[in-house]
């Protein structure tokens, strides 16, 4: 049974620097700090585009001293490539469908 794609996900994970964030924390956990670095980023701009991936429930944080960590859901990028494969499989078996025109 195909389910939908995630369409809110794929927004939140379509701006260029969360995607670089994303690709950062599937590497390791890091604090803001770390990602400005990494990033060039500014710390305002970075806090905002941390917020919307925190909303969408893409990282959690993790407090330490005055520090904030953000960590990866595996799981959330887990089941949005779950349904990206369901997608394409759809599109195998359904290769040779094609509706005729009136």
């Amino acid at each position: 049974m195909l389910t939908s794609v995630d369409t809110d996900l794929i927004r939140v994970l379509a701006d260029p620097l969360r995607l670089q964030i994303v690709t950062l924390l599937a590497q390791e956990t890091l604090c803001t700090t770390h990602l400005v670095e990494e990033t060039g980023a500014r710390q305002t701009n970075l806090s905002n585009h941390l917020k919307v991936l925190r909303e969408a429930g893409v990282v959690e944080t993790e407090p330490c001293g005055r520090f904030t960590y953000y960590r990866l859901r595996a799981d959330v990028i887990a089941s949005l490539a779950g349904q990206f494969a369901e997608l394409a499989e759809s599109a195998r078996t359904a290769a040779g469908n094609k509706r005729s025109c009136p």
